[in-house]
């Protein structure tokens, strides 16, 4: 479903001719040091990625009645360099080595300081780089959308859903932040962080920029909002499952890296509603441990599953996802798009990384 109308490779190429003018914007400011710089969005922006954001902006502008043309598909490739932003400064926050099999970007230009010789601390330097190459990849995104190639009222719809989209990340990744530093585990407040940090931005509101890009009538745009946001939290919720559970060698993080990284998800919030005593000391004494071992994550996973945790989320994932479907049933979407979308739904629920 991701590359009907070739669109993965038609992102990929508007990404790159984008990065490439950018590498050589930047090459003319100071070519030697700014050339990791360049190397490193690539590296992360073109090398991998599900590009699901790009895609369902793209069919949500189809379904709305939208003709295909490459201006869209490199409108809404803005997304990903969105994503990227998301990615690196998620890495930095949580302490995170990798990412997709490769050093994360704040480890990555730790090595190049350490590498080269140069003063003072390579660790303090590589979050410092990651920061900045985040915001970097927030500003692109921006210049992106704009050098699309969409004529300026279809840019002034699409203009508000691209900047709630990227206020509402922002603050999601904050309330995530804060919710691990204040330790609340429920699980009212992990959908509330999932919805923010990636459900809406994930799936709601690029369906709402595509259907802006189209100039949907309302009720299509009520209906992608009842389709996106708990097919994004469904998203979300295959996510924390993956970061238990998944195999390393297709998500590309180390296996049980969120439990090193003590996020609160809902995953574990059900955990801890449902687990006696015993079980909810070891997710005490175990989540956000960073030398948790191999032993300590079986552990944590063992305790997870007789909880009836894993079971309660898959079933709160099938609940949401059929309440998205269901949100379709009765509007006018265009035929293709709509079964592209149900497609991508199942692709964003039931992925392996």
């Amino acid at each position: 479903m991701l590359d009907r109308a070739d669109l993965r490779n038609r992102v990929q190429v508007a990404l790159r001719t984008f990065l490439r003018h950018q590498r050589g914007r930047l090459a003319e400011i100071e070519q030697t040091a700014l050339s990791p710089v360049a190397d490193a969005v690539e590296s992360l922006v073109l090398s991998g990625g599900k590009r699901l954001r790009p895609a369902f902006a793209y069919w949500g502008y189809r379904g709305a009645g939208g003709q295909d043309s490459d201006e869209v598909v490199g409108t809404v490739a803005a997304l990903e360099l969105v994503q990227a932003s998301a990615l690196i400064h998620d890495d930095v926050m949580d302490g995170s080595a990798t990412r997709r099999g490769e050093p994360a970007v704040h480890r990555r230009f730790a090595g190049l300081h350490a590498a080269s010789g140069w003063r003072g601390d390579a660790g303090a330097f590589g979050t410092a780089a990651a920061i900045l190459l985040g915001d970097l990849c927030l500003v692109w995104s921006d210049e992106l959308l704009h050098r699309g190639g969409l004529d300026p009222q279809t840019l002034a719809r699409a203009r508000p859903v691209f900047d709630e989209m990227r206020s509402e990340v922002t603050l999601g990744q904050y309330l995530d932040v804060q919710t691990q530093a204040t330790g609340d585990t429920s699980t009212g407040r992990a959908s509330l962080v999932a919805r923010f940090k990636s459900a809406k931005y994930t799936i709601e509101q690029p369906l709402l920029l595509g259907a802006a890009i189209a100039n949907a009538p309302a009720s299509l745009v009520k209906a992608y909002s009842a389709f996106g946001l708990p097919l994004g939290e469904a998203f979300q919720l295959r996510d924390d499952i993956l970061g238990v559970f998944g195999d390393p060698a297709v998500t590309g993080k180390p296996a049980g890296d969120d439990l090193r990284e003590g996020k609160r998800t809902y995953l574990v919030a059900a955990a801890l509603e449902t687990a006696g005593p015993a079980g909810r000391g070891l997710i005490e004494r175990c989540l956000g441990d960073p030398r948790l071992d191999a032993r300590g994550v079986a552990a944590l996973r063992e305790m997870i599953v007789d909880s009836g945790a894993l079971a309660r989320t898959e079933e709160r994932i099938e609940e949401l996802t059929a309440a998205a479907l269901h949100a379709l049933d009765g509007v006018e979407v265009e035929p293709e798009a709509a079964e592209v979308l149900a497609g991508l739904a199942a692709f964003a629920t039931r992925r392996e990384g």
